[in-house]
Protein backbone atom coordinates (compact mmCIF):
# COMPACT_ATOMS: atom_id res chain seq x y z
CA UNK A 1 0.00 0.00 0.00
CA UNK A 2 1.12 3.52 -0.87
CA UNK A 3 -0.01 6.67 0.82
CA UNK A 4 0.63 9.97 -1.05
CA UNK A 5 -0.41 13.52 0.89
CA UNK A 6 -0.59 17.06 0.40
CA UNK A 7 -2.19 19.61 2.23
CA UNK A 8 -6.05 18.99 0.85
CA UNK A 9 -5.53 14.90 -0.09
CA UNK A 10 -4.81 11.83 1.52
CA UNK A 11 -4.58 9.04 -1.65
CA UNK A 12 -4.31 5.50 -0.86
CA UNK A 13 -3.46 3.08 -3.35
CA UNK A 14 -3.52 -0.71 -2.67
CA UNK A 15 -1.31 -2.89 -4.04
CA UNK A 16 -3.14 -6.40 -5.47
CA UNK A 17 -0.96 -9.52 -6.01
CA UNK A 18 -1.05 -10.20 -9.68
CA UNK A 19 -2.92 -12.67 -10.98
CA UNK A 20 -1.58 -15.95 -12.37
CA UNK A 21 -1.70 -16.71 -16.08
CA UNK A 22 -0.98 -19.45 -18.22
CA UNK A 23 2.58 -18.76 -19.94
CA UNK A 24 2.46 -17.14 -22.79
CA UNK A 25 -0.15 -14.80 -22.06
CA UNK A 26 -0.32 -11.91 -24.08
CA UNK A 27 0.17 -8.40 -22.93
CA UNK A 28 -3.32 -7.96 -23.61
CA UNK A 29 -4.74 -10.97 -21.39
CA UNK A 30 -2.16 -9.69 -18.57
CA UNK A 31 -4.13 -6.18 -18.77
CA UNK A 32 -7.54 -7.92 -18.77
CA UNK A 33 -6.65 -10.01 -15.67
CA UNK A 34 -5.00 -7.09 -13.69
CA UNK A 35 -8.19 -4.58 -14.12
CA UNK A 36 -10.69 -7.51 -13.56
CA UNK A 37 -8.78 -8.10 -10.01
CA UNK A 38 -8.85 -4.16 -9.28
CA UNK A 39 -12.35 -3.76 -10.24
CA UNK A 40 -13.05 -6.93 -7.58
CA UNK A 41 -11.18 -5.19 -5.39
CA UNK A 42 -13.02 -2.14 -5.67
CA UNK A 43 -16.63 -3.74 -5.19
CA UNK A 44 -15.47 -6.21 -2.16
CA UNK A 45 -13.48 -3.24 -0.23
CA UNK A 46 -16.13 -0.36 -1.31
CA UNK A 47 -18.32 -0.31 1.89
CA UNK A 48 -15.13 -0.60 4.32
CA UNK A 49 -13.42 2.34 2.20
CA UNK A 50 -16.02 4.64 2.77
CA UNK A 51 -16.45 3.99 6.35
CA UNK A 52 -12.83 4.82 6.73
CA UNK A 53 -12.84 7.75 4.98
CA UNK A 54 -15.80 9.27 7.12
CA UNK A 55 -13.63 8.83 10.26
CA UNK A 56 -10.48 9.85 8.50
CA UNK A 57 -11.24 12.88 6.60
CA UNK A 58 -12.83 14.95 9.85
CA UNK A 59 -9.82 13.90 11.83
CA UNK A 60 -6.69 14.72 9.19
CA UNK A 61 -8.90 17.68 8.24
CA UNK A 62 -8.07 15.97 4.41
CA UNK A 63 -10.19 14.19 1.42
CA UNK A 64 -8.86 10.58 1.11
CA UNK A 65 -9.17 9.27 -2.24
CA UNK A 66 -8.41 5.18 -3.37
CA UNK A 67 -7.09 3.34 -6.08
CA UNK A 68 -5.04 0.27 -6.25
CA UNK A 69 -1.75 -1.28 -8.19
CA UNK A 70 -2.01 -4.58 -9.93
CA UNK A 71 1.29 -5.44 -11.59
CA UNK A 72 1.35 -2.79 -14.58
CA UNK A 73 -2.15 -1.44 -13.74
CA UNK A 74 -2.66 1.51 -11.70
CA UNK A 75 -6.79 2.73 -10.83
CA UNK A 76 -7.73 5.69 -8.81
CA UNK A 77 -10.94 5.14 -8.06
CA UNK A 78 -11.37 8.59 -6.34
CA UNK A 79 -9.77 11.80 -6.72
CA UNK A 80 -9.67 14.97 -5.05
CA UNK A 81 -9.89 17.92 -8.04
CA UNK A 82 -8.81 20.82 -5.71
CA UNK A 83 -9.06 23.88 -7.58
CA UNK A 84 -6.11 26.58 -7.84
CA UNK A 85 -5.63 29.86 -8.51
CA UNK A 86 -3.52 31.24 -11.07
CA UNK A 87 -2.79 34.55 -13.16
CA UNK A 88 -1.90 34.52 -16.48
CA UNK A 89 -0.87 36.30 -19.56
CA UNK A 90 -2.02 36.64 -22.91
CA UNK A 91 0.45 34.37 -24.48
CA UNK A 92 0.05 31.60 -21.37
CA UNK A 93 -3.51 32.51 -21.95
CA UNK A 94 -3.39 31.66 -25.93
CA UNK A 95 -1.46 28.35 -25.34
CA UNK A 96 -4.88 27.49 -23.29
CA UNK A 97 -6.69 28.41 -25.62
CA UNK A 98 -5.07 26.69 -28.22
CA UNK A 99 -5.69 23.16 -26.62
CA UNK A 100 -9.36 24.09 -26.30
CA UNK A 101 -9.77 24.91 -29.75
CA UNK A 102 -7.88 21.72 -30.84
CA UNK A 103 -9.80 19.44 -28.67
CA UNK A 104 -7.27 18.71 -26.19
CA UNK A 105 -9.03 20.42 -23.61
CA UNK A 106 -12.66 21.58 -22.56
CA UNK A 107 -11.39 24.65 -20.73
CA UNK A 108 -8.75 26.52 -19.32
CA UNK A 109 -8.71 24.42 -16.43
CA UNK A 110 -8.78 21.19 -18.10
CA UNK A 111 -5.93 22.46 -20.42
CA UNK A 112 -4.12 23.93 -17.78
CA UNK A 113 -4.07 19.99 -15.39
CA UNK A 114 -2.82 18.57 -18.90
CA UNK A 115 -0.05 20.91 -19.10
CA UNK A 116 0.86 19.98 -15.51
CA UNK A 117 0.77 16.51 -16.19
CA UNK A 118 2.90 16.87 -19.50
CA UNK A 119 5.45 18.22 -17.55
CA UNK A 120 5.23 15.62 -14.47
CA UNK A 121 5.77 12.89 -17.46
CA UNK A 122 8.21 14.24 -19.47
CA UNK A 123 10.42 15.80 -16.72
CA UNK A 124 9.87 13.15 -13.39
CA UNK A 125 13.45 12.95 -13.00
CA UNK A 126 14.20 16.12 -12.43
CA UNK A 127 10.68 16.72 -10.67
CA UNK A 128 11.98 14.31 -8.57
CA UNK A 129 15.62 15.70 -8.13
CA UNK A 130 13.82 18.90 -6.87
CA UNK A 131 11.41 16.75 -4.53
CA UNK A 132 14.92 15.32 -2.93
CA UNK A 133 16.54 18.46 -2.63
CA UNK A 134 14.08 19.77 -0.60
CA UNK A 135 13.90 17.18 2.01
CA UNK A 136 17.77 17.38 2.20
CA UNK A 137 17.08 21.17 2.70
CA UNK A 138 14.47 20.63 5.21
CA UNK A 139 17.13 18.02 7.01
CA UNK A 140 19.83 20.33 7.20
CA UNK A 141 17.63 23.08 8.34
CA UNK A 142 16.55 20.98 11.11
CA UNK A 143 19.40 20.17 12.62
CA UNK A 144 20.65 23.50 12.49
CA UNK A 145 20.73 26.27 15.37
CA UNK A 146 17.11 27.08 17.45
CA UNK A 147 15.89 30.84 17.37
CA UNK A 148 17.25 32.57 20.90
CA UNK A 149 13.60 32.65 22.28
CA UNK A 150 13.72 36.74 22.88
CA UNK A 151 12.05 38.51 20.84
Amino acid sequence: MTIEADPDELQVVGTLASPQLADGASEEEVRVAEQARISGFREDTRHARVRIAEEAQPAFRRTVSWGAQCGGSRVLFTTAGVPVMTRLRLADRRVLDTLIDAGVARSRSEALAWSVRLVAQHEADWIQELRDAMTSVEEVRARGPRGSGSD
